[in-house]
């Protein structure tokens, strides 16, 4: 069977979109909401234009080959499952830095709860304990103050590269292009989130 380009994307990300737009983010269901679909969106954005960026036209051929398709659905998990630790640290030490939020504890309910519904939508189960891991140590000694301000992206943009199914002699070539691409869609995130929490009044 060819596959064209909806049906390869939809078979690598089957994320639900929870918002097609944001209109304000007042709630904790809405900053939980925001981070799960932002992580997903941003993963698969920037994965799926790598691949297709280093593989040009052939790029669709190579979904023909199990082990590659194998190589790409282990990426995808990884890279989503950094997005989502980086996202939430963001999240919530923006609300505490600049609304006022001071329950962080939320982070990591928020966090368990989105990590532990994907584990059983199959994530993979690599991804996922390295998640948990990095996440719960990372907890340990967030600065909320700050964090938001100093590379709050780095982790997920270093497991792009680090996951992403290209040979390792090609792939180095790509390292500042390929983090930088995930460092600028996170950019955007950042600001939308400023800008959708202006009503955010939880204290």
């Amino acid at each position: 069977m060819k596959l064209n380009l909806k049906d390869i994307q939809k078979y690598l990300f089957p994320f639900k979109r929870i918002f097609n737009k944001y209109r304000s983010i007042k709630t904790l269901e809405h900053v939980k909401n925001f981070i799960q679909e932002q992580s997903a969106q941003v993963s698969q954005m920037t994965l799926y234009g790598y691949l297709k960026t280093r593989m040009g036209a052939k790029h669709v051929l190579m979904f023909e080959d199990k082990e590659f398709l194998n190589s790409i659905n282990i990426a995808k998990w990884h890279v989503y499952a950094a997005s989502l630790v980086d996202c939430t640290f963001f999240c919530f030490s923006y609300l505490y830095k600049d609304r006022n939020f001071s329950k962080t504890e939320e982070a990591n309910r928020i966090f368990f709860e989105i990590l532990n519904t994907e584990k059983n939508n199959g994530m993979d189960i690599e991804a996922y304990e390295n998640a948990v891991k990095d996440f719960n140590s990372r907890y340990q000694q967030i600065n909320w103050i700050n964090y938001c301000n100093l590379k709050p992206f780095e982790y997920s943009s270093n497991a792009l590269y680090n996951w992403s199914p290209i040979a390792d002699e090609l792939k180095k070539l790509d390292k500042k292009i390929v983090i930088n691409s995930m460092f600028l869609k996170w950019n955007n995130v950042q600001e939308d989130f400023k800008r959708l929490t202006t009503k955010f009044n939880i204290k």
